[in-house]
């Protein structure tokens, strides 16, 4: 009974009233607490104090009932012994004992110090680093050592879903904090909340006096009066009140003497200042500290090597030479200095070479500069780009399968219809060949009065329709000469509809851009059924949109002329471009946008051609651009210089070279994407085809991968000419390459 007295709380501190709570949660709080004190938080603490009061209360009666049944045992057992009488007064005195020590107000030594009650004394440090920074065990698996040595392992970090989950299951969750220092997890009993509560409003953090009393029931001090008077009877001066005149107009005068100048700080005193000059009386008089002062990669000279023992004016005899030691001395050059005794220093005669060895000397020190260089020491496998490997980026071509041979000039250029079926070639033979891709045998040959420098089937696969440019002429070849073996309706250029025998003008000022008509009966037997569009220049280059209803042609001595754009379906033509900044090289369509790609010598200029306006203008950074090429989805451009370079643009990135390449020795003549696997290639003048993996992501944040794998030498040089021209096959990954030795090469993968 007597120890549940003691041990009972005050019901004054017992728990804490919900409007101090309410108070806490509008304050905030600067401890890493779980949860804000809340009503849920402040019905959870006095759940916990109404259980732990009723535990209490049923050890008290459980303790009240064995202690009355044992009393009455052993009042039953030693009533027999003892007096009744001295029985009773020794329980009376008992009693008065304990309400003695009931109503007793314990001492001060009693008491236990509030200044050492806190969590720091109560619970034992597990680190034990010091007062250091824990940032310092960031990179660390640990963050200190405890008492005997081992690390603390950090503990697993739980994300924020886990830490809400556990407030939501833990019911003492909103009373826990974290001890960083000790990487552990501390639970805040009620009295350290009823501290936390306090400070946070200001009061003092204990509740009690050293002599049990509570500070809340009375002021913090009591003032102690003298005979009822105070201890000073002066009345505050006036002048504690207000600021000084004088003062204020002193200090307007040292403001305004320093702005002015007329005062100057003192200037501290430096440590070398303090200091008594030193000197170093066998060095260089500290020049070599002067000039690395100002970090100048600087060696000192070495310093000249010390006499030794055969220098001596009386050597040992160990170092005396006999004559025909002396004698092969003298004709070496390396040991110019003889030893020689002498019984005294006066004796000693002047050094021959004294001069010589100075002069030397000097020049040592002129004419060989010292610098400091920094040694790096790097792994070239380390420089290398870590790339994935070729075998694992298969299928691509790289084995040569199949020669095409039959043209009697370089071949200038090969296109695949979009069924995969027939392979076009044009050469400066005047030839246009039409190949089976399957079997390699030679279906048809046209021949023109002009080279044909550029050929495009139309890029709808029911229309077999071939689009050749020979010289001035650019030539539309019927398709019904080479029948498809594919299922499915072709139409060819009969079953267009449109007239022929039209001139196309401008409606301006009816300048004539070109003149379309059909095939003359005399040139029908050899070309068949077709039309021509006769230009006032040569034309270069050929390219289809991919609806497969217009065309643009680029001859680039037209001038105004150069870049024409046809319509197949109503036999007209226009000119766009009027005035271009440069000589055009190559134009492009995009495969879904209606853009259009004008390349120049130095530079390439997209327009939209619905809004007639400039989009960009990419600058390639080469000297000429010959030929360029895009990907089939329209966000990358593949661009081929004459001084060996490949530029890849990322049209949605920047205006400049994603990345430039240079694999080649000489110029680039041509560029092709495959259709479907992420493959492209270039062609050179050095006799070489080159063979790329390009993969392009649907997500914009990651850069396109390129990788080089395979480099095909089997085409030779001739007059300074080397492959010039390649294509993809639409559906497999084959690749045709064209060559100036008249040579048509079919790669694949085996």
């Amino acid at each position: 009974m007597k120890l549940a007295k003691e041990t009972a709380p005050d019901e004054t501190d017992k728990e804490l009233s919900s409007e101090e709570l309410a108070e806490e949660e509008e304050d905030g709080s600067d401890f890493e607490i779980h949860s804000q004190e809340s009503e849920e938080g402040q019905d959870r603490l006095e759940d916990e104090d109404e259980e732990f009061e009723g535990e209490t209360d049923e050890d008290d009666e459980t303790d009240e009932g064995s202690g009355e049944e044992d009393a009455e045992g052993e009042s039953d057992e030693d009533a027999e012994e003892d007096d009744p009488d001295e029985v009773d007064e020794a329980l009376a005195e008992y009693m008065a004992e304990i309400n003695a020590e009931q109503h007793r107000k314990p001492s001060w030594h009693e008491l236990e110090d509030p200044g050492s009650d806190s969590s720091e004394d109560e619970r034992e440090q597990r680190n034990t680093v010091g007062n250091v920074p824990l940032e310092w065990y960031k990179d660390e698996e640990h963050i200190g050592y405890d008492r005997d040595g081992n690390k603390i392992v950090k503990g697993q970090k739980k994300d924020e879903l886990d830490k809400l989950l556990e407030r939501q299951d833990d019911p003492k969750a909103w009373r826990t904090i974290y001890d960083e220092y000790n990487d552990e997890h501390v639970v805040l009993s009620r009295e350290e909340i009823e501290l936390i509560q306090r400070m946070r409003k200001g009061m003092l953090p204990y509740a009690r006096t050293a002599e049990g009393e509570r500070f809340d029931e009375g002021p913090y001090f009591t003032w102690v009066e003298h005979d009822g008077q105070p201890l000073v009877d002066m009345p505050e001066p006036k002048r504690r009140f207000i600021p000084s005149k004088w003062e204020a107009k002193k200090v307007v005068k040292l403001v305004r003497a320093l702005r002015k100048g007329w005062i100057k700080p003192k200037e501290k005193e430096s440590v070398k200042d303090r200091q008594p000059p030193t000197y170093l009386m066998w060095s260089d008089d500290n020049k070599v500290a002067e000039k690395t002062a100002v970090n100048l990669p600087y060696i000192a000279a070495p310093k000249p090597t010390l006499p030794g023992h055969e220098q001596s004016y009386n050597p040992p005899t160990e170092y005396l030479l006999s004559a025909e030691e002396e004698a092969a001395a003298q004709r070496d050059e390396e040991h110019p200095f003889l030893p020689k005794a002498y019984d005294s220093l006066r004796k000693v005669p002047a050094y021959g070479r004294f001069l010589h060895e100075r002069f030397e000397r000097c020049l040592d020190l002129y004419l060989c500069p010292r610098t400091r260089k920094n040694r790096v020491t790097l792994d070239p496998e380390s420089l290398l780009p870590k790339l994935p490997k070729a075998r694992d980026l298969r299928p691509y071509p790289h084995v040569l399968y199949d020669r095409l041979v039959g043209h009697t000039g370089p071949v200038l250029a090969l296109d695949v219809d979009p069924r995969g079926e027939l392979l076009a070639s044009g050469s400066s033979d005047c030839t246009l060949r039409v190949w089976e891709t399957r079997t390699g045998r030679c279906r048809n040959v046209w021949t023109f009065r002009s080279p044909v420098t550029d050929v495009a089937w139309n890029p709808q696969s029911g229309v077999r329709i071939l689009l050749v440019a020979a010289g001035k002429e650019v030539m539309l070849v019927d398709g019904e000469l080479c029948p498809s073996r594919l299922k499915g309706p072709v139409r060819t250029l009969k079953q267009l509809e449109g007239g022929v025998n039209e001139v196309a003008k401008s409606e301006a000022d009816g300048t004539t851009w070109c003149k379309w008509q059909s095939i003359p009966d005399q040139q029908a037997e050899l070309w068949g059924n077709g039309m021509q569009i006769i230009h006032d220049f040569t034309v270069k280059t050929v390219s289809w949109h991919s609806k497969g209803d217009y065309f643009a042609t680029v001859a680039p001595s037209g001038q105004s002329k150069s870049v024409l754009i046809h319509q197949l379906s109503r036999r007209m033509t226009q000119c766009p471009f009027r005035k271009n900044k440069g000589q055009v090289v190559h134009v492009l369509f995009h495969p879904s946008r209606p853009m259009f790609f004008l390349a120049t010598e130095r530079h390439i200029r997209v327009y939209n051609l619905l809004k007639q306006s400039l989009v960009k203008k990419l600058t390639p950074g080469v000297r000429g651009i010959s030929c360029m090429s895009i990907h089939p989805g329209g966000d990358n451009l593949l661009v081929g210089s004459n001084d060996a370079k490949v530029c890849w643009f990322d049209l949605d990135l920047s205006v400049k070279p994603y990345k430039s390449m240079a694999h080649h020795r000489y110029g680039v003549r041509g560029v092709a994407y495959h259709n479907s696997y992420p493959l492209f290639a270039t062609t050179s003048d050095d006799g070489t085809a080159q063979v790329f993996h390009g993969m392009v992501y649907a997500d914009l944040m990651q850069n396109p991968l390129l990788v080089p794998l395979k480099i095909l030498r089997d085409h030779t040089v001739v007059d300074s000419e080397g492959v010039t021209a390649c294509v993809f096959h639409p559906h497999q990954p084959w690749l045709y390459t064209a060559g100036a030795d008249r040579q048509i090469m079919l790669w694949c993968e085996v």
